[in-house]
């Protein structure tokens, strides 16, 4: 046993400690259903629950245990997140579409929490704030900038934590000072899950475990024939909600989501003031840089749990341990002697517009590509996919275009996945050897005076 690990230690999702994988609910498919949902992650049972409560049928069928995905895997964070930053959106589709766009995220970030509220679903979810540790005064400068935009603009709050201040919010020396986004939030994503699993086998639906989907296709009536390992059902509409998971032989949207493997560690259980030291605001934290570091602290234990070296291609799951606890220590040296009780990696989903994408094609729905927002953005297309096929008006979406972008010859093996996180390194390395200039401090009240 390696000495970093603990002698209990499990590899596998510190979330499934609380909310282990169980068997579906039914074991058999029936010949016809209103819809055939493909994927138990977030959007497919949210979108289930949306169905069955307006009275339709609903079939949720998984390829493994209902939750081995990203669902019951993820770091359980919550707020307004896009990969692409509101002043490049801005500046690329203008500023109705930039806000329209970040107005939606702040409405998937409510309407979650409203809707675990609406449901009681104890899973732990607070708005607990988020601390982001700037990695260079480049970062910073820049990260000021969105902010006071987004402020002027949308109202979003926040307030910047200069370096000499960083330690009220995290016990590092590894920032230049961040920003606190003080109504961003966290979860249990493990319990998170398994209420809303409880919440759809409740109102009717029917999941079916290691069922495999190989083909789809329509019959000469119009139907959707939805042929699975375990037999062959039909459907009037279907639902792929599979993500980081998607098959490639779902060519259409296999070929728009680029699949990368993150990466997640939870230490042994630390002494209560150990971890009031290292997180004294108890927030969730990410850094600026574009392959980011993550922390917080578990919600039901004295733990860290943190991740990082996304999409690094490693399997190992020692050399996964080294790599973060490498990581660890560079932000929180005091840690270096911190066993690990868990390790886990998931599959998460990327596009090459860096945007998330809810719609149809074909008379398949989907809902794909969350860049890093799975939790607010699963459960918030989810929704919107059950609307949509309902034929409600709300089930609208400013991420719902006709545009969904792929690359020639990419069939859904991500190859270069490894290759662009080292160039996003090579980018955040850039930027951080650039001298501060006045000109930040010029554009940053540029901002606040409104000319920008």
């Amino acid at each position: 046993m390696n000495d970093f690990l603990t002698t209990d230690f499990r590899a596998q999702p510190y979330w499934w400690d609380a909310a282990p994988l169980t068997t579906a609910s039914a074991s058999s498919l029936g010949s016809s259903y209103d819809a055939v949902i493909v994927g138990s992650g977030l959007t497919g049972l949210r979108a289930a629950l949306t169905l069955l409560r307006a009275g339709r049928t609903v079939v949720v069928i998984e390829s493994a245990e209902p939750g081995f995905g990203a669902s019951r895997r993820n770091a359980g964070f919550l707020g307004r997140v896009l990969k692409k930053s509101y002043l490049e959106l801005k500046a690329a589709e203008g500023p109705e579409k930039a806000a329209a766009t970040y107005r939606e995220l702040d409405e998937a970030y409510q309407s979650t929490l409203q809707f675990i509220a609406d449901e009681g679903i104890e899973c732990s979810a607070d708005r607990c704030g988020r601390f982001v540790g700037a990695t260079s005064t480049t970062h910073y400068d820049l990260f000021a900038k969105q902010l006071e935009l987004m402020k002027r603009d949308l109202g979003f709050e926040f307030h910047m934590i200069s370096r000499s201040d960083q330690h009220k919010e995290m016990q590092t020396d590894a920032y230049v000072g961040g920003a606190v986004i003080p109504d961003s939030g966290s979860l249990h994503p493990g319990l998170y899950h398994k209420g809303l699993l409880e919440r759809v086998v409740a109102a009717g639906g029917l999941v079916i475990d290691h069922c495999e989907v190989t083909r789809i296709q329509r019959d000469t009536s119009g139907q959707l024939v939805v042929t699975t390992n375990r037999g062959v059902t039909k459907a009037h509409d279907v639902v792929i909600a599979t993500n980081g998971y998607t098959p490639r032989h779902f060519k259409w949207h296999a070929r728009r989501v680029i699949p990368f493997t993150g990466y997640m560690a939870a230490t042994e259980e630390l002494p209560p003031d150990t971890l009031r030291q290292l997180l004294p605001m108890r927030r969730t934290v990410i850094d600026t840089n574009l392959n980011i570091d993550f922390f917080r602290p578990a919600p039901d234990s004295a733990r860290l749990l943190f991740g990082g070296d996304t999409g690094s291609g490693v399997a190992d799951i020692t050399e996964i341990g080294k790599r973060l606890r490498s990581r660890l220590i560079r932000v929180l040296p005091s840690l270096s002697k911190v066993r690990f009780s868990h390790i886990w990696t998931g599959s998460c989903a990327g596009t090459f517009d860096m945007m998330p994408h809810v719609g149809g094609h074909d008379g398949i729905w989907f809902g794909l590509g969350y860049n890093f927002a799975g939790v607010p953005m699963g459960t918030h297309f989810g929704h919107k996919i059950g609307q949509q096929i309902l034929g409600l008006p709300e089930g609208r979406s400013v991420f719902q275009t006709n545009r969904f972008p792929t690359f020639p010859l990419y069939d859904g093996r991500p190859w270069f996945v490894p290759y662009l996180m080292r160039a996003f390194d090579w980018q955040d390395r850039r930027m951080a050897a650039r001298p501060t200039s006045k000109s930040a401090a010029r554009e940053r009240s540029a901002v606040r005076d409104g000319h920008v």
